[in-house]
């Protein structure tokens, strides 16, 4: 895999699976209850690298019984800190130039919150996030009353046509490049997200990030999720014109999750691996926050 700058210091590839659960649950894991902030409050308040964000959030959906889940309708603990990792620029994803202003990132399970987005969009060229339709009117919400913090947003499902440079992580100004679209993991085509991302005066690179952050908890959902994110993954073509083939780097995946059920997890993992080489991030890599310990758990994924 020399097409990743920097990866055989970023974690240790995953090559067994149950070798690997037992390695991260037969330790001491803090409870985090079932992983949410604040399941009643309408709205929290959160600090991101020095930015306090609002997010508005629905409790009442939440606790409804709509078909199709309702995880998605209030923030989850994980994701400020996620948020806190993927815009360090100390983060190797930046310091070793996989990520730039040139970049587009994919977010499957988005939620309502837009936190990431909102975080993470300004220093990229386009950010499409990703989930069901009824988190929809929510995340216009929290674009629209954190709009000072990111700099103009938008969801609609058009591209921005403006593009940034190569360069190390720096806000971008103004950003217009958030889009959300529908997308059902059991149903719904992953190649339909090029349509968010491409225009006709653009070549078709593919994506260069696919995220998820606390998406795995249902172990009939395994499946369908590994399938879409090897599916997106797989978008990106090996390369371009007048490039030598083999030459561009491939997506690469990052998957964010809370320790809770280790035959979830082991699910996951196992299905994963039929897909993707698997790396566990190191504590190095991943700070306080997210290291070993922590109750959480990154891993980085390529598609094979």
């Amino acid at each position: 895999m020399n097409q990743i700058p920097g990866l055989a210091d970023m974690g240790e590839e995953v090559l067994d699976v149950e070798e690997e659960a037992f390695l991260l649950f037969a330790q001491e894991v803090p409870s985090n209850n079932l992983g949410m902030i604040d399941p009643r409050a309408p709205a929290v308040e959160i600090p991101i690298n020095g930015k306090d964000y609002t997010i508005h959030q629905s409790p009442s959906l939440l606790s409804s019984h709509r078909a199709g889940g309702t995880t998605g309708a209030v923030l989850w603990k994980i994701t400020p800190r996620f948020a806190e990792w993927i815009t360090n620029p100390k983060n190797p994803l930046w310091s070793n130039g996989l990520l730039d202003q040139s970049s587009t990132v994919v977010e499957l399970g988005t939620g309502i919150s837009a936190l990431v987005a909102l975080s993470l969009a300004p220093l990229l060229h386009h950010y499409i996030a990703t989930d069901q339709e009824y988190v929809h009117k929510l995340f216009r919400t929290n674009l629209d009353a954190n709009a000072a913090n990111s700099t103009p947003t938008t969801t609609s499902n058009k591209k921005s046509k403006s593009k940034g440079s190569k360069s190390k992580p720096k806000p971008t100004n103004p950003v217009t490049n958030i889009s959300f679209t529908t997308l059902d993991w059991e149903t719904d085509q992953a190649g339909s997200l090029k349509e968010e991302c491409l225009d006709s005066v653009d070549e078709d690179k593919g994506f260069d990030l696919l995220l998820s952050c606390d998406c795995i908890y249902n172990e009939a959902l395994v499946a369908p999720f590994v399938r879409t994110c090897a599916e997106i993954c797989r978008l990106r073509p090996a390369c371009g014109e007048g490039e030598e083939i083999g030459s561009r780097r491939p997506t690469v995946c990052i998957i964010a999750q809370q320790q809770r059920s280790p035959d979830v997890f082991e699910t996951w993992l196992r299905e994963t691996m039929r897909e993707f080489r698997v790396w566990r991030l190191s504590d190095e890599v991943l700070g306080e926050g997210l290291r070993s310990g922590s109750g959480y758990l990154v891993h980085l994924l390529l598609v094979k």
